[in-house]
């Protein structure tokens, strides 16, 4: 389902916004005032306990914990939707033989040893006390299979990341060989990404249940409003969580998710403005929690315009780009809370290199597009609710500094749940610009680079390349990177890379946000990682 915006004329952008701003900070004062719910390495050695900081004690006694997310929770498996706060629910319910640490380096889970032993293999040994939440033991062919169906599905988040599919070669129970063609030296890494579910139970789609190795289960669940129940794994093989019951539920109006935790009724929220943290900051039990993230939000080109479109034009997609008054939309808008990107992907990443900068320059940008003949040129631009913070106040003021320059713009707003996939991978309506943000759970710049800017011919056919962007030169060069064993020659490769991909001009805008959650001080135990998620079973809820 779309919706399409029509907003303000003429050059009242900042005002138009600020009425807005305010508007939504009256909204917010009255139900806070109110209380009520008006509105509703060669090797990885070292071993992530799940008994973290705050494990370690009986439920009996516990309470319940509710979240509210600003996205629907379409699946607790991450195929195809993995979007930052829905890690954290995830990876309660399935985990992976790794897992990213705090440092951003990747952790042992599963996986009792995960050892390179040749340039093209990994050895890895599971676990012997594994089970899943049915008493069933993780067996290799649940890894085998999960790798298999990882690789089916079409339009995987994931798929793009690996440049190919390793080989699962069984050696004993417990044991087996992870074998590539060519060097793959951050598989350790990127395994992190693939969650185990026993083989008879896997397939290539979304799963909305079933059982997992992870400190909490599937109680009850329903995909169309995003609400799950989590309850205790009895089985689980660590220390077990302290809380009994996890609900989450999805509120994608984020007034109402800031008066729910206000009067009580959730206990943690996630992707808030910078004017729902100031009001938060003022009430005695409620505490923000925030870290700089490793999120890519951006405003990203559709790379599938046929030849005869200007937006093929890397000089047109420039000359859009110096329209696009970001300063004032990170000011205004974001209240200073995200950084504007300097590079492809986020400057937090190990890898990532400063490429360059995203400037306002609106007389620029008409001079580039008369001396480039293009006139009365239109944009549609899409996006999903709740895509990033402030994205409703963006799209609106974008509009207004298309105008500026003479550009028209159509915006098409997407409910979660909605068909935007479809949109997304070209196979529903046209579009021009993208409102979207790509998650980092490996720390790694090489991961995005590959995800986003490694597309082929073959992973198009399928709709895996990210919107369409396919250079054939870039993706060779990320594609040596991935397999060169020298870390420093990795990097040299990786540098050029980047400024070879600036210089296509892949977004309008794009920028990092800061992983930011809220909430009551009765939650203890939330550690925030720059992924934007933490271990669910280190929380504790007092009282």
């Amino acid at each position: 389902m779309t919706r399409s915006e029509s907003v303000v004329s003429g050059g009242e952008v900042l005002r138009s916004v600020s009425q807005r701003s305010l508007s939504r900070r009256s909204i917010l004062r009255w139900g806070i005032a109110a209380g009520a719910g008006a509105f509703l390495a060669p090797a990885v050695t070292a071993c992530v306990g799940p008994s973290a900081a705050g494990g370690g004690g009986s439920t009996a006694g516990a309470t319940t914990l509710t979240l509210a997310l600003n996205r629907s929770l379409v699946s607790l498996d991450n195929k195809l939707n993995q979007f930052d706060a829905a890690v954290t629910v995830q990876r309660a319910v399935r985990q992976a033989l790794t897992e990213i640490g705090d440092d951003l380096k990747p952790k042992l889970v599963l996986a009792e040893s995960f050892e390179l032993t040749s340039p093209t293999q990994w050895t890895v040994k599971l676990r012997n006390d594994i089970k899943y939440s049915d008493g069933s033991k993780v067996a290799v062919e649940d890894v085998a299979k999960a790798l298999e169906m990882y690789s089916k599905v079409n339009g995987s988040f994931l798929a793009p990341q690996f440049p190919e599919w390793p080989t699962v070669n069984k050696k004993d129970d417990l044991t087996f060989t992870l074998d590539t063609k060519a060097p793959l030296p951050v598989l350790n890494t990127l395994m992190s990404n693939i969650l185990i579910t026993p083989a008879a139970a896997n397939k290539p789609e979304e799963l909305q249940d079933g059982v997992g190795t992870g400190p909490y289960k599937v109680a009850s669940s329903d995909r169309g409003t995003g609400t799950y129940k989590l309850v205790v794994n009895e089985n689980y093989w660590g220390t077990k969580p302290n809380i009994n019951e996890v609900n989450v539920r999805f509120m994608s109006e984020e007034a109402s998710r800031v008066v729910a935790l206000r009067s009580g009724e959730v206990d943690v929220i996630d992707s808030i403005t910078p004017d729902s943290v100031a009001q938060l900051k003022s009430v005695n039990d409620i505490s923000i929690e925030s870290v700089t993230g490793t999120r890519y939000d951006q405003l990203f080109y559709n790379f599938r315009k046929p030849k005869t479109s200007p937006m093929s034009d890397p000089k047109v997609r420039e000359a859009l780009s110096y329209g696009f008054n970001s300063p004032s939309v990170i000011d205004g808008i974001m209240g200073g809370t995200v950084t504007s990107a300097k590079g492809v992907v986020p400057h937090t990443l190990a890898g990532a290199v400063q490429t360059g900068e995203y400037k306002y320059d609106p007389a620029k940008a008409k001079s580039m597009l008369a001396d480039l003949g293009v006139s009365n040129l239109s944009l549609t631009v899409i996006w999903e609710t709740g895509e990033f913070a402030g994205d409703v106040s963006t799209m609106e003021a974008l509009v207004e500094m298309m105008k500026d320059i003479g550009v028209k713009v159509e915006l098409k707003q997407f409910q979660p749940g909605g068909d935007i996939s479809t949109w997304r991978q070209g196979k529903a309506g046209d579009w021009d610009v993208l409102g979207n943000g790509y998650g980092n759970q490996t720390g790694l710049a090489l991961t995005n680079l590959q995800g986003m800017y490694a597309g082929t011919a073959e992973k198009e056919a399928t709709r895996d390349t990210y919107h369409g962007y396919i250079y054939p030169d870039i993706t060779a060069q990320i594609v040596k990177a991935t397999s060169e064993t020298d870390q420093a020659a990795s990097e040299k490769i990786l540098a050029q890379v980047q400024k070879d991909i600036w210089a296509t001009w892949p977004c309008m805008w794009a920028f990092i946000p800061n992983a930011v959650l809220a909430r009551r001080n009765r939650v203890e135990g939330i550690k925030l990682q720059p992924t934007n998620s933490y271990q669910l079973a280190s929380v504790k809820v007092n009282g």
